[in-house]
């Protein structure tokens, strides 16, 4: 009988096998993740971000390229870290699946396994955006960096993702309402239906900053930086919402739900809030940013989900890790740093082991503080030691 029911697992082995020969990556460790952006010229050198990183316990970070001196510098970090390929490469990798292996065997294959590059986001906000021309060859790049990766025997290894903006959307209240643009699922679709093919989320930048400032009259600022408010109610779901970030995570649900992809994860890869603006865009001040980010990690780090999805955990990139104060646009533009530039806390949202900015404060005493906390380790050892 023992030797019956060994075949018969081996058998129910094999036919199970060929249907799943496609590996799950997963490119993020935890609930919580930074955007690294680079469009500053004020801003620490790669090896001091290590540093901060690690002083405030941060695993995942995301940033909009490849650039080699920052894959140097994260070798050995143990960081979780997204590359991304512009979407200026596009049109030429969706043509040349030659050009895709060769950006891969040079911007990722020499950096592992000492960086440890979980993903690549291909292009960022493509679909929605004015570039229409753009939609159409994102899904046969995305499919070529993949084909690339599997060349390279890479694909246990690294996620291939692509985020988009609140732009792909038709409606996105109540939740439940969540419904992709009709323009916008010709592309949509077969872009999903090969992400759920490989294991890929659903990446959506959601940001109840940029929904406020374009309402503040008819929206709660309350609602939108998780302070007490009577929230919405979604009479299609009998759920109940007291913060705007849940609303978006789970109209992104509802649209993936409509679209046929009812099981796909969503993952928020932007999200943030402005410490300063121009006079039109209400709502951008440090309180309002340090009380949004204060909150959402207080919240993610409860590794709870969302009231559409209470068993998924929600997972978010914050936006950004510093100001970058050479970037186009609006003032606020400028100003979603969780850092300043030397390394000290734009504002106190409860990071453990880096300095605020009230204090003297640089990357200098981050490993001071770093230093000091061996030292009481060392300390307690020697008592612990001399007790006995």
């Amino acid at each position: 009988m023992g030797f019956f029911s060994f075949f018969l697992w081996l058998f129910i082995l094999l036919l199970i096998v060929p249907l799943s020969n496609v590996l799950v990556v997963r490119a993020f460790t935890g609930t919580y993740g930074v955007n690294y952006g680079r469009i500053a010229d004020n801003i620490p050198p790669p090896e001091s971000v290590v540093t901060l990183l690690k002083a405030a316990k941060i695993k995942n970070t995301r940033i909009y390229d490849a650039d080699h001196d920052v894959l140097r510098a994260f070798k050995g970090s143990g960081i979780e870290i997204i590359v991304g390929l512009g979407n200026e490469y596009l049109r030429d990798i969706s043509v040349n699946p030659d050009r895709a292996v060769d950006w891969v065997k040079e911007n990722v294959e020499p950096f592992l396994p000492g960086t440890h590059i979980s993903g690549i986001a291909v292009g960022n906000e493509v679909l929605g955006s004015v570039d229409p021309e753009l939609w159409e060859v994102l899904v046969p790049a995305v499919k070529n960096v993949y084909n690339a990766l599997d060349r390279l025997h890479l694909t246990d290894k690294i996620e291939v993702s692509s985020p988009h903006s609140e732009a792909v959307f038709a409606n996105t209240f109540p939740p439940s309402a969540g419904v992709f643009k009709e323009s916008v699922l010709p592309y949509m679709r077969p872009l999903l239906q090969f992400f759920s093919q490989i294991g890929t989320p659903f990446y959506i930048n959601a940001y109840p900053f940029l929904a406020y400032i374009s309402d503040p009259e008819h929206i709660d600022l309350n609602y939108a930086i998780f302070l007490s408010n009577p929230g919405i109610y979604d009479a299609k779901t009998k759920l109940h919402y007291d913060n705007m970030f849940d609303a978006m995570v789970d109209a992104s649900y509802a649209a993936l739900e409509k679209a046929g992809f009812g099981k796909m994860e969503v993952i928020v890869s932007e999200t943030g809030w402005a410490s300063r603006g121009d006079e039109n865009e209400a709502g951008a001040t440090v309180k309002n940013a340090r009380t949004y980010n204060r909150n959402l990690r207080k919240r993610l780090l409860k590794k709870k989900g969302t009231p559409y999805r209470p068993k998924v955990p929600v997972k978010a990139y914050i936006f950004a890790l510093f100001n970058e104060n050479l970037k186009p646009g609006p003032t606020s533009e400028r100003n979603f740093g969780l850092f300043k530039a030397d390394g000290s806390t734009a504002y106190d949202i409860g990071f453990t082991g880096v300095k605020s900015s009230s204090a003297t404060s640089s990357l200098l005493s981050i490993k001071v503080c770093g230093l000091q906390g061996l030292a009481q380790m060392a300390f307690a050892a020697l008592v612990f030691v001399l007790i006995l």
